[in-house]
């Protein structure tokens, strides 16, 4: 089942990169955003719980594509950059296995456990 859970979103990350290249942006600007979501782990600094919220909101691809749609909609090709690029990270932490958070900590995804925790 990893395996299939790991093609799918492999096929999603290139659904990302294909939106992207639908735009006019250079293509240098896609790998230096596409890690740029990760800053959301600050709001671990808060507790997990809020870490867990502020995280999952960034990560949760639903919410990425809304912020796509409102782009096209707005024929705003900044505000859809956004969208890719919250939608092509999630992917990829997922093909990597890092899921959305529980509260009680970074380390607990609806994935399995990462890190640390993992291997214990």
């Amino acid at each position: 089942m990893k395996q299939l859970i790991r093609l799918e979103e492999a096929a999603m990350f290139l659904f990302g990169i294909f939106l992207f290249n639908q735009l006019s942006f250079i293509w240098c600007l896609f790998p230096a955003l596409i890690l740029l979501p990760d800053i959301s782990m600050i709001g671990y600094a808060a507790g997990n719980k809020t870490g867990a919220i502020v995280y999952n909101i960034v990560h949760h691809k639903a919410i990425a594509l809304i912020v796509y749609v409102v782009g096209f909609y707005l024929y705003n090709e900044t505000i859809m950059l956004t969208g890719i690029i919250l939608f092509s990270h999630s992917s990829m932490d997922r093909l990597f296995g890092y899921g959305l958070k529980y509260f009680t900590g970074f380390s607990f995804t609806h994935l399995g456990k990462i890190g640390k925790e993992a291997k214990a």
